[in-house]
């Protein structure tokens, strides 16, 4: 009972006018969390913080569990709490789905991004398989009720992120792709009726499915399905939105980098009781294939040349002629583009598009956390082939030497 008054006089602390509540900022979580502790103290105890912050997540008040998950989503960006995960992983989870299951779109985005990062932090093993199980059916069900983009696009997302941390077997990536694959391409019938996504949730589908097909492998699936993919994206390629043809480019280049269209000519040659199966598929299939190739290759040209028209956002326009740039000269000379970014005066590099696009989603994730969790999320630094030139040089707990913390001070400054 005491425990119980003293949460509830954190969390009254927390609470300000619905109607004027935002969470709109880590500035914002951050003195929310200062408002939970009652202090003006500058040092404070973190878990201290998170530990009110959770609590406030039993509330029934909308804009406390969202100014709390605010607060959690904050502290989980920016630092990576192990600590707190290890006493508090099963009631953190439960809470953010409880949020999913009831919450505003507000509180469901927050609680969405909460339980990515809480998959982040966890990384592989038995914590990371309880997230996907135990999220995969909220949010599969909370998709089929699209009441807005924020919330479609937080849930998509999340499911992708989950997914690509967590799954071990080729059918739970697969499960989660079919998902975003029946939002943007849904089975029509008597009890489907057909909803016209916004562009934003497109492209953010586009990009969720593109990213968790960066861990399947292309000999898993059938040419027939790549043939809906490759027809379906390549129709993508024309419409008004920037964002979406973007995400359709990339799309279509991973396919084209994940199997090969020798690969989709040969694979249906023989039944399973190894006889030969009806008519010439698999010479139509190959035939089919090529025209669309040619035709993507045509699209990828235009848009890699577009001059741009009234109104048009002129960096939107930069990244489309770049993107598809990159696209033609893959498609034509089968080289994906090379890139290489600073982390801490380190060097991290992809080469292929699949490394490109892993890339590209995790920074979209987790926005300026990004740079904190590469220099110490070990499960990021391995998915993503990047080590830190201080652990080759000093290791985890190596205690430095005065010439060690010279050699160390010019990697910093990126001088050696």
């Amino acid at each position: 009972m005491g425990k119980r008054n003293k949460q509830r006089k954190n969390i009254a602390m927390l609470d300000t006018d619905d109607e004027n509540s935002s969470v709109s900022s880590s500035s914002t979580a951050r003195s929310d969390l200062m408002s939970v502790s009652g202090t003006d103290e500058v040092q404070v105890d973190k878990d201290s913080l998170l530990e009110q912050a959770l609590d406030a997540l039993y509330e029934k008040r909308g804009s406390t569990r969202e100014k709390a998950l605010a607060a959690i989503t904050d502290a989980f960006n920016t630092n990576l709490q192990h600590q707190f995960v290890d006493k508090k992983f099963v009631t953190l989870l439960h809470l953010c789905l409880n949020s999913i299951k009831k919450g505003s779109s507000k509180e469901i985005a927050l609680a969405c991004h909460a339980i990515g990062l809480l998959a982040l932090t966890v990384g592989y093993g038995d914590n990371a398989r309880e997230i996907l199980e135990e999220s995969v059916i909220p949010i599969s069900q909370n998709l089929k009720s699209q009441s807005d983009s924020l919330k479609t696009v937080s849930l998509v997302e999340c499911l992708a992120i989950v997914t690509f941390v967590s799954a071990t077997e080729t059918e739970e990536t697969e499960r989660s792709m079919q998902i975003m694959w029946q939002l943007l391409h849904p089975k029509l019938g008597s009890n489907v009726v057909a909803v016209k996504l916004p562009a934003v949730v497109i492209a953010a589908v586009v990009s969720a499915w593109t990213f968790l097909l960066t861990i399947m492998d292309g000999c898993t699936l059938k040419s027939k399905d790549w043939q809906e993919y490759i027809s379906y994206f390549s129709t993508l390629l024309d419409k008004d939105d920037r964002s979406v043809r973007i995400a359709a480019g990339e799309a279509l280049a991973l396919i084209f980098e994940t199997v090969s269209i020798e690969k989709l000519a040969t694979e249906n040659k023989t039944t399973p009781d190894g006889s030969v199966p009806e008519g010439n598929k698999s010479r139509e299939g190959y035939t089919h294939i090529l025209g669309l190739k040619s035709k993507i290759l045509n699209q990828v040209r235009s848009l890699s040349a577009e001059a741009g028209g009234k109104g048009s956002a002129k960096k939107d326009l930069n990244s489309q002629r770049n993107l598809f740039k990159d696209v033609l000269e893959f498609l034509e000379d089968d080289h994906a583009p090379d890139i290489s970014m600073k982390i801490g005066g380190d060097s991290l590099q992809t080469l292929t598009w699949s490394e490109l696009i892993k890339l590209n989603f995790m920074k979209h994730f987790l926005g300026g956390g990004f740079i904190k969790h590469m220099q110490d999320n070990e499960f990021l630094q391995d998915v993503l082939r990047f080590t830190p030139k201080r652990k080759h040089l000093l290791g985890e707990k190596h205690q430095m030497s005065s010439g060690e913390k010279v050699c160390y001070a010019l990697l910093q400054l990126g001088l050696l």
